[in-house]
């Protein structure tokens, strides 16, 4: 839209207290966002503080604080420090819909500036710091951003009653201005916003009602959109500035290994080559531009150190995994009595399933750019923790924060990979070697085979059923190394991983006797956030065995699911949708020669409620197409539903993808993989057509960017199971495993 404009570096000053301000010639408002579930729990209520230029909330003993803040100038320009980064999700468009709709302006008065880094100002209440996901981004601001948008309209709307001496009732905010009913008068919100700006903060404003929403809940295109198309936004990689180097980086191939030495000489022989650095565990070679940089990286032949991880491999840690997953883990859920009803049975049914390390494989490739000086630091850089980023810059290079600049970038694809700073902290100690800025891009198989993998998962599950086919037990033992452990320490309790459980202690299902646990093994590689993480693993075992039980029952895999969500009236109804409107029970139609089925699945995760049924033929080598997927969801209000439905079908190809090929082996401590060749990601022609169907909701809203990315894997393998009868229980699906005969 025509007024859109997005700064990123804004920075918004700490300034004295008040929450409203006259700021330079207009109104500033500062943005509280909802304290933690413990705060909540304790009543500490929020302190806030003004001052002259912006607007600062102190942080409670509980870690509350704000972050964002919106801004009304004289010329009725609107600016939302945007707190969060956008990464294809749609967050630039749906935040200044939320803050549009109750200050009644049009999407092209708001500016977006991009935050700072500040973990107290900024702070996602649903994180606790300044981090984009965990799909929280609208979850966490849709009454924060709503509350200042509202009171903002009523400060406005007192300022203008009390210019023209009438009533505020008889005055009407819209479209950027505030109108006297009876006379017809009308003034901008910037002919207003000196005189908002000295009046009092309305302590409880008045939301809208959902049925007068104008914009949320209506299609808009995303206003991010246009920079993309015509090239003027600015990613990370796009990063020139004056003097700069390019440097290409290889890393030892074998986790905990060393570099053991070096020739510069066969670097700097190519020409634009200017320098070659060495920190312990890697290698950098400075350019003057990119090509040069990869030539004289390939020629340098680093001499590695590996360390005592070289025997590591694949085949030895599933060996490690399957023996750890025998001994009784930390209990996340038990109900009732599983070993009697287990031992008291008609019938049991034991499996045991697998899902391996996946890299993130974004379409950006990781990169960073840095310019470090005596007095202070700047990294440019695209990036979903902009306060991680500045103090693990601070701690290696003994600057104080504020004098490490983060200049955020829009991202290309994070997937929970660019939640970690593994790669700043490389770039800055190759930095600290270096005068000018420069800027550090990692290759393909740089980015594949260093990369902060999804874990290792070993379950061992099985259950009891009664002689009419219902499950009178279900057990759920967990294999598998720590995520939170080394992220959120303090998240982990009685030895439970939160994000290692999620989709498993809470599956949907009624089922008298339920026990879950959680056994740790950590393996000697790194193990990270993955779109959709816990649930992209859980909920593909829990859907897959609930179907197991459906088949050994002589049941229909979509009415067994039915009956036992009695007490689940949402998961139950978008299950219902999905099923009624893929065809569920209907012929398929398939080419010829291919065996076909559908396969269904639901889950909810990140508060969103989600059925999907895949529907795949399979040809007599046992390749799998994957011709449509349907998904009906249940995520609370919506606020652009081209943004549901856009973030539902890419991460439904997202999980289809590493359901179909996607997995990391390790053999000599090295990553076997390298690029897309053996790393495959789905083509545009074998994309199966997604259907997405919202179920209309007033409930606050639920998560969106990593639902689809969930129930995409056990749909698919449900509806493999369909058409050829075999059962898939380790990812990614063997086509050796599905040939005819």
């Amino acid at each position: 839209m025509a007024g859109f404009e997005w700064q990123e570096d804004a920075v918004v000053a700490a300034l004295p207290r008040r929450q409203f301000l006259q700021a330079g010639g207009g109104l500033v408002l500062g943005v509280v966002l909802p304290a933690s579930a413990a705060q909540e729990r304790d009543k500490k209520p929020p302190e806030a503080a003004v001052g002259q230029a912006s607007a600062k909330v102190t942080s409670t003993a509980s870690g509350f604080a704000p972050n964002a803040f919106v801004r009304i100038d004289r010329s009725g320009l609107v600016t939302l420090v945007m707190h969060k980064v956008e990464m294809g999700q749609g967050t630039f468009t749906s935040m200044p819909m939320l803050l549009a709709e109750e200050l009644e302006i049009e999407l092209d008065q708001v500016r977006l500036e991009q935050a700072p880094p500040d973990g107290q100002r900024y702070a996602d209440p649903l994180l606790g710091g300044q981090v984009t996901g965990g799909s929280t981004s609208v979850r966490g601001a849709w009454l924060p951003l709503r509350q200042a948008g509202a009171a903002a309209r009523e400060m406005l709307v007192s300022a203008a009653a009390a210019r023209w001496g009438v009533r505020p009732a008889s005055c009407h905010a819209s479209k950027g201005g505030v109108t006297h009913v009876p006379s017809g008068r009308r003034l901008g919100y910037g002919e207003l916003a000196d005189e908002a700006g000295r009046l009092p903060v309305p302590k409880e404003p008045a939301l809208k009602d959902a049925k007068d929403f104008r914009l949320i809940g209506t299609p808009v295109k995303r206003l991010d959109s246009p920079d993309k198309i015509n090239g003027r936004a600015q990613y990370g990689i796009d990063v020139r500035l004056p003097g700069m180097l390019v440097a290409s980086v290889a890393a030892c191939p074998v986790v905990g290994g060393t570099l053991r030495e070096v020739d510069p000489g066969k670097a700097l022989a190519i020409r634009g080559v200017r320098r070659v650095l060495r920190i312990d565990n890697a290698v950098a070679v400075l350019a003057d531009h990119t090509g040069a940089a990869r030539q004289g990286l390939a020629a340098l032949a680093p001499q590695w150190n590996e360390g005592p991880h070289a025997g590591f491999s694949s085949v030895a840690l599933v060996a490690e995994m399957e023996a750890a997953s025998k001994r009784p883990g930390a209990v996340a859920r038990q109900d009732g009595d599983t070993a009697r009803a287990l031992d008291g049975a008609a019938r049991k049914i034991e499996a045991v399933y697998q899902m391996p390390f996946l890299a993130h494989a974004t379409m950006e490739p990781i990169n960073c750019t840095v310019h470090l000086r005596p007095e202070g630091c700047d990294i440019w850089v695209g990036t979903q923790v902009p306060t991680f980023t500045q103090a693990a810059a601070a701690q290696l290079t003994g600057l104080p924060l504020d004098k490490v600049q983060v200049h955020n970038h829009y991202i290309g694809g994070g997937f929970g990979r660019r939640l970690e700073v593994d790669f700043v902290v490389q770039a800055v100690a190759f930095a600290k070697q270096v005068d000018r800025p420069v800027k550090f891009i990692w290759s393909r198989e740089e980015d594949i085979q260093h990369d902060m993998f999804r874990p290792y998962y070993y379950d061992r599950l099985s259950a009891a059923l009664d002689a009419g086919g219902r499950p009178l037990a279900w057990t759920h033992r967990i294999t598998a190394s720590s995520i939170m452990a080394r992220f959120a320490p303090e998240t982990v309790k009685d030895g439970v991983d939160t994000d290692a459980v999620e989709g498993a202690r809470d599956m949907p299902y009624a089922i008298p006797n339920v026990m879950v646990d959680y056994v740790r093994h950590e393996p000697p590689v790194p193990t990270a956030f993955w779109r959709g993480v816990g649930p992209t693993h859980n909920i593909f075992v829990v859907e897959s065995f609930i179907d197991e039980l459906a088949v050994a029952a002589g049941q229909d895999p979509c009415e067994y699911r039915r009956t036992l969500l009695a007490r689940a009236p949402r998961m139950k109804a978008v299950l219902e949708l999905a099923a009624r409107k893929a065809g569920w029970g209907s012929p398929l139609k398939l080419p010829a020669g291919r065996r076909g089925g559908r396969g269904i699945a639901v889950q909810h995760a990140f508060g969103t409620y989600m059925a999907q049924v895949a529907e795949v033929a399979v040809d007599p080598e046992g390749q799998v197409s994957v011709l449509r997927v349907v998904c009906a969801l249940d995520c609370g209000q919506v606020v652009n539903p081209d943004t549901v439905a856009a973030q539902i079908e890419s991460g439904v190809v997202f999980g289809l993808t590493a359901a179909l090929w996607n997995e990391v082996n390790f053999e000599k401590g090295r990553v076997l993989q390298s690029n897309f060749h053996d790393y495959r990601m789905m083509r545009i022609n074998e994309a199966p057509r997604v259907e997405v169907h919202i179920l209309p909701s007033r409930d606050k809203p639920g998560g969106i960017g990593e639902p689809g990315t969930s129930a995409a894997a056990p749909a698919l393998a449900n509806a493999v199971f369909a058409a050829t009868g075999r059962r898939v229980r380790r990812l990614p699906i063997a086509s050796q495993d599905l040939k005819a005969g």
